[in-house]
């Protein structure tokens, strides 16, 4: 299958790059751009992430995640990005960096980027600590809904899993916050079935 034509500032400036937006001869695809009849599929979204993740060893996750699935419909700023707590990396601004314990089997790759599944990407984004105590942020309550909406992961499948985890932190708390009422419900704007 060939890899998706995607432009960024190593093509050309960006100042041009943004005024073919104006132009509406190229549409921006996180930190790239594309053209309009490129479909906005995974594969693209990650291989524009993988354009800032450029480090093999990275996974992309949580919000960054969830863009890449489609749940979302912007990439978050900075991208988010995981490594295993054995790997050092060097990264810039543009990348929030976590370590984590994180099997392959949660992972998939996607254009030569390899991406949290979306069932992984879920738990990670409901066990995030929100804003303040108790709380669930809007962004990564809209990307949990996202999630659900487009099928790529039922409610069902996200209790299962948390429930697999035993006592690890913040899991009480994302159960919660799954099920409502003053978690997912209501910062997604309507309830999770």
């Amino acid at each position: 299958m060939p890899r998706p034509r995607l432009l960024t500032s190593d093509d050309w400036p960006e100042p041009e790059l943004r005024a073919a937006v104006l132009a509406g001869e190229l549409v921006a695809v996180g930190p790239c751009w594309a053209s309009p009849a490129e479909p906005q599929t995974p594969s693209l979204r990650a291989a524009a992430a993988a354009w800032v993740l450029r480090d093999a060893r990275l996974i992309a996750c949580s919000l960054t995640a969830a863009w890449i699935w489609g749940a979302v419909s912007r990439p978050s700023a900075p991208l988010e990005a995981c490594i295993p707590p054995q790997v050092r990396v060097h990264v810039g601004p543009d990348v929030r960096l976590r370590e984590v314990r994180i099997d392959v089997d949660d992972t998939a790759e996607l254009s030569r980027l390899r991406v949290t599944l979306p069932a992984r990407t879920a738990v990670d984004l409901l066990r995030t600590p929100g804003p303040s105590a108790g709380a669930f942020g809007v962004a990564e309550a809209m990307a949990v809904h996202g999630l659900l909406a487009i099928g790529a992961v039922t409610a069902a499948e996200l209790q299962t899993r948390l429930r697999s985890l035993g006592t690890i932190p913040m899991v009480r708390q994302a159960e919660r916050r799954l099920r409502g009422p003053q978690g997912l419900q209501d910062a997604a704007g309507g309830a999770v079935r």
